[in-house]
């Protein structure tokens, strides 16, 4: 049961990253992609209808570490209580940048929400990376390679998201974006797949690390030929493997010291969380789904 729900955790940060990480991309890329008050409503628009229901993978994330493994919960945010700190105050900076700019009036105070998101999602963006890359290694370098992943990962992701939601001049500059940053991603990868330990144990690590490598450059790829929704669905391929590799080296013990089953609630609490999990998560993935269904078209400018 513990290695179910270290497996079950697992999956909701890969939901987490992957669907929050177009949203950190769109957001750090909003001064580049946009050219006036019209086209950043529609860059903006195309995650205003998603990004709060992004966050609850967040959310579930950290409610299943706190109840399924309390002593994960508590060593990992108390570890890292700065970044933590820090973290959430970019998610704010960014949520009210997004919620208040269709409120503002003047040009003043849509600048400042738009600054508000731009510094957000950079922030938090590349501070997970540093979080994770940091709590894998151990070691400063790490750190800020973790961080600089994760953004570069974003930027890509964000930029093909807004080229396959997007029309006219926006759509011509995020294609032209997500070119420009694979040209930072995939060297920030491949050092990345570098840092990997090495060994017999260590094989499906490399193949994961291996396969998220493939599918980023096959995301390029698909950019270059103007395949937007295909390369979505590529660069999202790998996050989900790259998050994938990541807790697959942390298991069994994201903490060190202390394995999953030493940090495990209760027999009976994993059970009773395993019931309310199986509730719950079709019917978060059920509406999300459904929410991505009904804002598929693409955006004009407005």
């Amino acid at each position: 049961m513990t290695t179910f729900w270290f497996i079950v955790i697992a999956f909701l940060w890969t939901g987490y990253f992957v669907l929050e990480g177009f949203d950190f991309g769109v957001g750090a890329l909003l001064p580049l992609l946009a050219r006036g008050p019209a086209e950043r409503r529609q860059v903006l628009g195309t995650i205003g209808p998603v990004w709060d229901g992004n966050e609850v993978w967040l959310i579930s994330a950290i409610g299943a570490m706190f109840a399924a493994f309390p002593a994960w919960y508590s060593g990992f945010l108390s570890e890292f209580y700065l970044a933590m700190v820090l973290v959430v105050v970019g998610l704010i900076l960014r949520g009210v940048g997004l919620e208040w700019r269709g409120k503002v009036r003047s040009g003043t105070e849509a600048a400042l929400c738009d600054a508000g998101v731009v510094t957000g999602s950079v922030l938090v963006a590349f501070l997970w990376g540093a979080i994770f890359g940091n709590l894998l290694f151990g070691t400063g370098l790490a750190t800020v390679l973790g961080g600089a992943l994760s953004l570069s990962l974003a930027v890509l992701h964000g930029a093909v998201f807004v080229s396959l939601k997007t029309e006219g001049a926006v759509r011509a500059r995020a294609r032209l974006a997500a070119l420009l940053a694979s040209a930072g991603a995939l060297p920030v990868a491949i050092a990345g797949l570098s840092a990997l330990p090495s060994g017999a144990d260590s094989v499906p690590l490399w193949v994961t690390a291996g396969a998220a490598m493939a599918a980023l450059a096959a995301g390029v790829a698909l950019v270059w030929r103007r395949r937007e929704g295909w390369a979505f669905a590529a660069t999202a391929t790998a996050i989900a493997l790259a998050t994938a590799s990541l807790f697959g080296a942390l298991y069994p013990a994201p903490l060190p010291g202390l394995t999953v089953a030493e940090m495990a609630s209760a027999p009976y609490t994993l059970t009773v969380l395993t019931w309310i999990g199986l509730v719950a998560l079709p019917g978060v993935i059920a509406y999300q789904s459904w929410t991505y269904w009904v804002f598929r078209k693409r955006l004009t400018r407005v």
